[in-house]
């Protein structure tokens, strides 16, 4: 107790240890390793050797441009669209769960109780060909005759929307939980309407909440590719199934390190600059 009570201002760092030894044993390192693949040159025959091989990078964007558009476009479109169904879920639970709070969000979190690839199984048995959800869309014609739900670009953000749906519900939960509701009230006594309320009292008091679940969802949304490997077509594939098989199966580690530095690069540009949009006030209200 004597050397902390002399060393008070190492106190910080030496609680931060533990933390900082982690990151860098287990993120930073890797990092640094896949960095390095990234600009080796060669085969799985003859071995890899660094050269410092820049157009790894190049080839990365120019070969597989379509699948980084085709990553990004679901994503964001499972991210709105997880946004949409989520809000009115975490703000009746808010508002209105009462007693009842803590089971409806263990209803929001039972999903992740089980394994991500058994719920994405689940989802062919839902939208397979002879499944009830394309028998109903058939018989009110939203769906040909022979129309069909799996390998489409639709069972792919359906699936990604709902495996990544509590990564946006549970931060819009708690954002709208902590809202003074006095204030929603005092909105109402001025003579505002309950919908005038709500766009100018509980909407902009739950932004943390939103960017907090739209930045959950989009960044591992973007870089998936079970559900397009397993509800899509070879045309659904996105750059995680790129990624994937240069490792796995053509062993091609230098182009799979490159796309991956590729990925991060273009998300952390989304970020920062979906940051600047939104105002670093939103990610830390």
């Amino acid at each position: 107790m004597g050397f902390f009570h002399r060393h008070r201002g190492l106190t910080p760092y030496l609680l931060l240890a533990p933390g900082m030894l982690f990151l860098a044993v287990f993120f930073l390192v890797p990092l640094g390793f896949l960095a390095y693949q990234s600009l080796e040159t060669g085969s799985i025959d003859f071995g890899y050797h660094f050269t410092w091989a820049w157009g790894n990078y190049w080839d990365a964007i120019r070969h597989y441009r379509g699948h980084f558009v085709r990553s990004f476009e679901y994503a964001g479109i499972a991210t709105v669209l997880a946004l949409v169904f989520s809000y009115p879920v975490a703000y009746w639970i808010a508002f209105r769960g009462g007693r009842w709070k803590n089971l409806l969000l263990l209803f929001i979190v039972a999903p992740f109780f089980v394994t991500y690839l058994i719920r994405t199984l689940a989802w062919q048995t839902i939208l397979s060909d002879n499944g009830l959800v394309v028998r109903i869309l058939r018989d009110i014609h939203v769906l040909g005759s022979g129309g069909r739900l799996l390998a489409t670009a639709t069972a792919v953000v359906a699936g990604i929307t709902y495996n990544f749906l509590p990564f946006m519900a549970l931060p819009l939960y708690v954002s709208l939980e902590q809202i003074d509701h006095s204030l929603i009230e005092a909105a109402e006594d001025l003579y505002a309407s309950k919908w005038k309320a709500f766009l100018r009292v509980t909407l902009p008091l739950s932004m943390p909440g939103v960017v907090a679940g739209t930045l959950l969802t989009f960044i591992p949304a973007a870089g998936d590719f079970i559900n397009a490997q397993l509800l899509g077509s070879p045309t659904n594939h996105m750059i995680g199934n790129v990624i994937e098989s240069k490792y796995k199966e053509l062993l091609d580690y230098p182009a799979a390190a490159s796309m991956s530095f590729v990925l991060m690069a273009i998300i952390l540009v989304l970020v920062l600059a979906y940051a600047r949009a939104v105002g670093t006030e939103k990610l830390t209200g």
